[in-house]
């Protein structure tokens, strides 16, 4: 005998799957959003708080404000490039001794050792760690991108000062020294144009006009 439909089964809502199915990919939107959101944010915690050792950019109107304390403390200086940056970058001095709120420049040095135009950023951190939210960056390569041509030698300063307010946090004002270290690194898209077809050919014509053949290995 036939029966019917039984009225306990489920029949499909369309409507309520296509809600199901926006609400899922508005999550996902969310979700991809807030992924790159997260790097600038992250960024903005450690620049506020220092964490990780990172240090603070300031303007001149700040310091314009800061009471220079009697007591003094060194900043040591450290450079590194990346393995695959032909690069030689380098301290001109190797520390400084200044009192806290006052206004120092420091110099780096940097020389690109290979036969194509580079472009490389610095990367930086202070340790120990609970300075870097009183260490202000006035001026700095580490600002901007910097540009070597082949063979070109730059000297770079770096202008700072250590907020005198160091000297109120428990954690950070028996501090004595604080280490400030850059790494440079190439540019991705640096890289990549060093990489390309076009740029690969050009070198290897440069490098033939360079090193002409030896004169018996023309004769043969």
């Amino acid at each position: 005998m036939a029966t019917g439909p039984s009225p306990y089964a489920v029949v499909p809502d369309a409507a309520r799957n296509r809600r199901t199915g926006i609400l899922a990919a508005a999550g996902a939107l969310a979700m991809l959003g807030l992924g790159y959101a997260s790097v600038p944010l992250y960024r903005l915690f450690c620049q506020v708080t220092g964490y990780g050792g990172t240090t603070q950019r300031a303007g001149e109107d700040a310091l314009a404000g800061v009471k220079v304390s009697g007591k003094t403390i060194t900043v040591r200086f450290d450079a590194n490039v990346a393995r695959e940056l032909p690069w030689v970058f380098k301290p001109e001095q190797v520390k400084q001794e200044l009192r806290i709120g006052e206004r120092k420049i420091a110099t780096f040095s940097a020389h690109n050792l290979s036969g194509r135009t580079i472009t490389g950023t610095a990367v930086f951190n202070v340790s120990p760690e609970q300075a870097g939210r009183y260490f202000n960056k006035i001026q700095c390569f580490c600002f901007t991108e910097q540009v070597l041509k082949p063979g070109e030698d730059v000297r770079m300063p770096v202008i700072y000062y250590v907020d005198p307010a160091i000297l109120d946090d428990p954690a950070a004002q028996n501090i004595a020294e604080i280490t400030l270290s850059y790494t440079f690194n190439e540019t991705p898209e640096s890289a990549a144009a060093a990489k390309s077809p076009a740029k690969l050919a050009h070198n290897a014509v440069s490098a033939a006009v360079e090193k002409p053949l030896d004169r018996a290995q023309t004769r043969r």
